[in-house]
């Protein structure tokens, strides 16, 4: 069976977020695949919602034999072992999962969108995907990571922390 070359985002803003991160990347080498690679921590300002704690975000390379919908539901299962919480958009939570990009595939359904619609919209994101797979292509705007984040206009602070 072929494997597929995932990127997810790991965010957290509630708890020991440190801690809550690397219990995520166990999670997921457990019930999605393997981790082949991931950035360092980075602590930024929240987008989106800004009157909440900073985040910490990491972003895992992975090779997986989950087909899309069944990563995407893995991904809500661990977030949900994991406490979150879902409330309202862009609140506060102990554990957020994005799927980044599977492979170069586009797909555009109500539950499921791939590569993640806003990804180029956002710092948090660009900044270690850039740091980890700068050559990696989206498959929407024909851009790499390196070239996404130069042309990205969020400002917010991307503070990083360590590997």
């Amino acid at each position: 069976m072929p494997t597929n070359h995932i990127f997810l985002s790991l965010g957290a803003n509630l708890g020991d977020c440190i801690s809550q991160l690397q219990q995520a990347r166990q999670f997921i080498s457990q019930q999605i695949g393997q981790i082949r690679q991931f950035s360092p921590i980075y602590k930024t300002s929240p987008w989106g919602l800004e009157n909440q704690p900073d985040y910490y975000n990491q972003i895992l390379h992975l090779n997986s034999i989950l087909s899309p919908a069944i990563l995407l539901k893995t991904a809500l299962s661990i977030e949900q072992k994991m406490g979150r919480v879902r409330t309202q958009t862009w609140a506060a939570r102990t554990m957020d999962i994005d799927i980044l990009y599977y492979n170069d595939l586009i797909i555009n359904q109500p539950e499921l969108q791939i590569p993640h619609p806003r990804l180029h919209l956002r710092q948090f994101v660009l900044q270690p995907l850039a740091r980890i797979a700068p050559d990696f292509i989206h498959p929407v705007f024909n851009l790499n990571q390196t070239q996404l984040l130069a042309i990205c206009e969020d400002k917010n602070q991307v503070e990083e922390l360590f590997s």
